[in-house]
């Protein structure tokens, strides 16, 4: 079997043990998009947006007068950091297009890392994104004599690993609404740590351009989650979603420290709850203190 090949075998691999997570993910609590038309543009923009995003920065390092041939953007070169990033904000931007207002992280986060734990596999064999040399026992040779880094292992086992926290995040009900986040920003860290066995051009200060872009993209995102945690973890979401097998039950959902209950239907936004009075205790005595996730 070739390289290119086994990439692309691995690539359609990956699109499997994507469409096949998101089915058996454990959390039944996910916000449904109603609408099929949305679900199927925020669909499409997420492939666009991860397509166009991983491929930018290889278009743009071959020079502006190739920016609009087409060999820049079909010829091999991507990079998984500029494509999820390009995937998050096609989303948002499609999201606000569309009117959307539930959020859709938790439903791509665990499928995601799965996804990319499988494709992983594909630069491997193929020779791609390559770490520098290593006299480790398991240093490998791409080719070039040289026993390097496999960097394509570390990063599939890093997905691995983050593709079983957030099954069990999700089987717990905690960080809701954020676990997309959380695997974010934990891969930019992992890339910041790693871009140092690459072989990749230092620009700045000792650092390659990728190291730069992560910690832009990390920062970016805990800034959006701190700005979430005020709206998010107020309240104590409960029994809010739906699953395919069970229909949504009515919600309670109670402010720490208040008197007010906000009730819910299944796919509603945090600021689409109704709040009423109620003459019920916010949090009976004894009530689980890990009962309350956010």
């Amino acid at each position: 079997m070739t390289p290119h090949l086994a990439y692309t075998l691995f690539m359609i691999l990956a699109i499997a043990a994507l469409v096949t997570a998101r089915r058996v993910q454990p959390d039944p609590q996910i916000e449904p998009i109603p609408r099929r038309r949305d679900r199927f543009c925020l669909a499409w923009a997420a492939f666009i947006g991860a397509g166009l995003g991983a491929k930018i920065p290889f278009v743009i390092a071959a020079g502006h007068e190739h920016w609009l041939t087409p060999h820049a953007w079909l010829s091999d070169g991507k990079t998984i950091l500029a494509g999820m990033a390009g995937g998050y904000l096609a989303v948002e931007i499609a999201k606000k297009i569309l009117g959307v207002r539930a959020k859709t992280g938790d439903a791509i986060a665990f499928p995601l890392a799965v996804c990319v734990a499988v494709g992983r596999w594909g630069c491997f064999f193929n020779g791609c994104c390559v770490g520098t040399e290593t006299h480790l026992p398991w240093a490998t040779d791409f080719g070039d004599g040289v026993g390097r880094h496999p960097t394509q292992i570390y990063e599939s086992l890093f997905h691995l690993a983050m593709a079983v926290v957030l099954w069990h995040v999700a089987r717990r009900g905690l960080l809701r609404w954020q676990r997309l986040k959380l695997y974010l920003i934990a891969y930019c860290a992992f890339r910041f740590t790693t871009e140092f066995i690459r072989p990749e051009p230092r620009v700045i200060g000792g650092l390659t351009a990728y190291q730069w872009g992560a910690a832009a993209m990390a920062a970016a995102l805990i800034v959006q989650w701190r700005l979430d945690t005020p709206r998010l973890t107020s309240l104590h979401y409960r029994g809010m979603g739906a699953s395919p097998m069970r229909p949504a039950a009515p919600a309670d959902e109670r402010r720490v420290g208040a008197t007010l209950v906000f009730a819910g239907r299944a796919g509603a936004g945090e600021d689409e709850l109704r709040p009423y009075k109620t003459e019920r205790p916010v949090a009976a005595a004894d009530d689980p203190p890990g009962d309350h996730a956010t």
